[in-house]
């Protein structure tokens, strides 16, 4: 017993040096983090592309909750509410059907109120039944007839010729199963990039991660969202209750492309996947030893960033490749 004891013990010490480990592996801006909001495509993942041909780490922290279908606009709560059928309305898909299911129940509540019995003058409660179901049976069959004349007489389309992709930008192949039912359909109006935007992109990943190494909140809230700002200011907070600073410099892009850019109201967005060269250091703040890190690596990353029509680019959020 003792000796399992002694093995538990050294399981535990064990389990804590690597939690331990991994905290000072995460405290670095954007490593080990997938966080953020990418509008209505949150909780879609990016498309592939040659920078980062795998796919990306799903976002584990965000703002913005799943089932919005417009900006500032959920599918929950009064607004789904107010559109959700009544109990005739959600057995027969409202509309006819609905109404006249409503219609019997009046009927039936009508006589028996004046004395005539639930059913009374209907000849009992299974005529009332036998009434329904041809009633269900003959709307069936008239939505299936309609249905069918309208895939008869509606106009072909020819396949829509694909916008010109940017430079460096990559595209994304559907399959004919997923398209057909669209489930792969990005929400949102595509949005070209230009090479200044390109550019700005890049001033942010080096400006982003100096001002985090600065631990200069003032300068992140110039280039990062409200939300992002909240994630650094806490990675921030938790090396310093730890006695640790992290400094990241010699930031070098090494290639990058676009994942896919679009607009969504006065919103406009950009992934882009971005391999860089970085020299990453966690130091003792009392110290100034190094005690993780310190050598320059390479690093693959999604950032997507927003900007209002006409704005300045923010860094809105962080995935991992």
């Amino acid at each position: 017993m003792l000796r399992h004891r002694w093995l538990i013990a050294l399981a535990a010490v064990a389990t804590a040096f690597v939690l331990f480990a991994a905290d000072y592996a995460d405290a670095r801006a954007g490593r080990g983090f997938s966080a953020g909001s990418r509008g209505t495509r949150t909780f879609s993942a990016p498309p592939p592309t040659a920078t980062a041909p795998n796919a990306a780490s799903p976002i584990q922290r965000s703002v913005t909750q799943p089932g919005v279908t417009q900006p500032g606009r959920a599918t929950t709560g009064a607004a789904q509410t107010a559109a959700r059928p009544g109990l005739f309305g959600g057995m027969f898909g409202g509309g006819l059907l609905g109404g006249l299911a409503m219609g019997f129940l009046g009927a039936g509540l009508f006589g028996l109120l004046f004395g005539h019995g639930l059913f009374g003058g209907m000849a009992g409660f299974a005529s009332i039944i036998g009434l329904v179901l041809q009633v269900v049976l003959i709307v069936i069959v008239a939505r299936l007839a309609f249905a069918w004349w309208q895939r008869r007489n509606a106009p072909a389309y020819a396949a829509a010729t694909p916008a010109p992709t940017p430079a460096g930008a990559s595209t994304q192949n559907f399959t004919a199963l997923g398209s057909m039912f669209g489930a792969n359909k990005p929400e949102g109006e595509p949005l070209a990039i230009a090479k200044e935007d390109y550019d700005d992109f890049e001033t942010l990943l080096g400006d982003v991660q100096t001002a985090y190494s600065a631990e200069d909140l003032n300068a992140l809230r110039a280039r990062v969202t409200p939300e992002m700002l909240s994630y650094f200011s806490e990675e921030l907070s938790e090396n310093a209750s730890r006695g640790l600073v992290n400094k990241v410099g010699d930031v070098k892009l090494l290639q990058g492309d676009l994942a896919e850019a679009w607009r969504e109201g006065d919103a406009e967005y950009a992934t882009v996947a971005m391999r860089y060269a970085a020299t990453d250091s966690t130091i003792e703040r009392a110290s100034g030893r190094t005690v993780e890190g310190g050598t320059p690596e390479e690093v693959t990353e999604l950032w997507t960033f927003r900007r209002a029509r006409g704005g300045q680019w923010l860094l809105s959020a962080i995935q991992q490749a």
